[in-house]
């Protein structure tokens, strides 16, 4: 059985709102794992990105941070998404919103019409 990766897994809600660019990829697998953290190499090939695009979008989540440092592991940082970031919790909340949107949608055509 081969080994499932994040980037096999499909689009996930953030994604389909806000795009596809390298920087939100990368923002989008620490949103959708807030309690994990990762060293570098464990995003980069969970995402299939090379080296080159990760550096340079990670490099401006780290300075904003938005992502930051967590422990240490050996000689990797480890890095978790910054939970009390203002724009952080912002996203989290468009994603609810937009989430709980879907989800009345689909209840609305489970729904069955009452006979009278």
């Amino acid at each position: 059985m081969s080994e499932v990766k994040y980037k096999d897994l499909g689009e996930t809600l953030f994604v389909k709102m806000f795009g596809y660019s390298p920087k939100l990829r990368i923002l989008d697998i620490f949103l959708d794992n807030p309690y994990f953290d990762f060293s570098k190499s464990e995003v980069i090939r969970e995402l299939g990105m090379s080296k080159q695009t990760f550096y340079k979008n990670f490099k401006d989540l780290e300075e904003l941070e938005i992502v930051k440092p967590s422990r240490n592991i050996g000689r990797a940082t480890m890095y978790r998404i910054n939970t009390e970031h203002p724009l952080v919790k912002r996203l989290n909340e468009m994603v609810d919103e937009v989430s709980l949107q879907i989800a009345e949608k689909e209840a609305e055509k489970m729904r069955v019409p009452a006979k009278t």
